[in-house]
């Protein structure tokens, strides 16, 4: 039951109707008797900037989580960002603190790590190869340099954003190998979509499928169904997959840690989730 004592977690990006966190924060906040809700909410590019600065005058919001198209964006419009968001040049999670400044902090790369961690891939002195620069490739690129692989490969179909973004890497990691350019993944262990390919029908794959190498681990972001065309063509490649909505499960314990919250296990949020595709 939504109360005037309820705190609002508003869930900004747009098309909501591809949105599956409120499926999960929801249920997990009902059966634990956490007074708070997520709430999507469609705010367009050309609006987000003003809308942003307004919905965190209400007196009853939390935090927000924050997903494509601004995640980029919500950088520059926050009072304070952790190391993540700086590397990555993005941010999906924003706290109003009690002083009324906003912190920002980025989850989806930490939320993918940890994933294909789960099933197995030992990262350290990996080869991976990122495809996307944007809000969500660079944050998974910050992250699996963190995890110290041992080369990785970026690629974006507007090339600066790739460049820029191994700049950003080179800065905070300067002993790792950081190529640009191509988006081959014949040779690497691991290869990330990273772009919104694969949310609508008849998108071209993000890459060659057919030049993966069997042993190569695929990671997919887009959430819009579980099995994307990229992940079938990987799984009949022989490659193991990472479906995109495991990195949201890995990720929301993390991010209940930052709202304030007692956290939860992948485990037990896939137990009460509702999410259908």
């Amino acid at each position: 039951m939504i109360s005037g004592r309820t705190k609002l977690i508003a869930h900004l990006g747009v098309p909501t109707e591809t949105f599956k966190a409120p499926m999960i924060y929801n249920p997990h906040f009902e059966k634990h008797g956490i007074d708070a809700v997520v709430v999507p909410m469609g705010s367009r590019a050309e609006d987000y900037p003003q809308f942003l600065k307004l919905l965190f005058r209400l007196t009853n919001i939390h935090g927000a989580l924050v997903t494509m198209p601004h995640k980029v964006t919500t950088v520059g419009l926050l009072d304070e960002v952790s190391t993540a968001v700086k590397i990555a040049g993005a941010c999906n999670a924003v706290l109003l603190r009690p002083d009324g400044t906003l912190l920002g902090d980025m989850f989806d790369g930490e939320g993918f790590v940890r994933g294909v961690r789960r099933k197995g891939l030992a990262l350290a002195g990996a080869r991976a190869l990122v495809v996307g620069g944007g809000g969500v490739g660079s944050a998974i690129a910050a992250s699996l340099a963190a995890a110290k692989v041992g080369e990785i490969a970026l690629h974006d179909t507007h090339a600066p954003n790739a460049e820029a973004l191994a700049r950003r890497i080179s800065t905070h990691y300067p002993d790792l190998r950081v190529a640009v350019g191509s988006n081959d993944p014949a040779g690497y262990d691991l290869v990330v979509n990273a772009t919104p390919l694969g949310m609508k029908a008849g998108d071209p794959l993000p890459f060659d499928a057919g030049r993966l190498d069997p042993a190569t681990f695929v990671g997919e972001v887009v959430m819009k169904q579980e099995m994307t065309p990229l992940l079938e063509a990987a799984a009949a490649r022989g490659c193991r997959v990472q479906v995109g909505v495991d990195m949201l499960f890995e990720q929301i314990p993390a991010y209940l840690e930052f709202f304030g919250f007692p956290t939860a296990t992948p485990e037990e949020l896939r137990a009460v989730a509702r999410i259908a595709y």
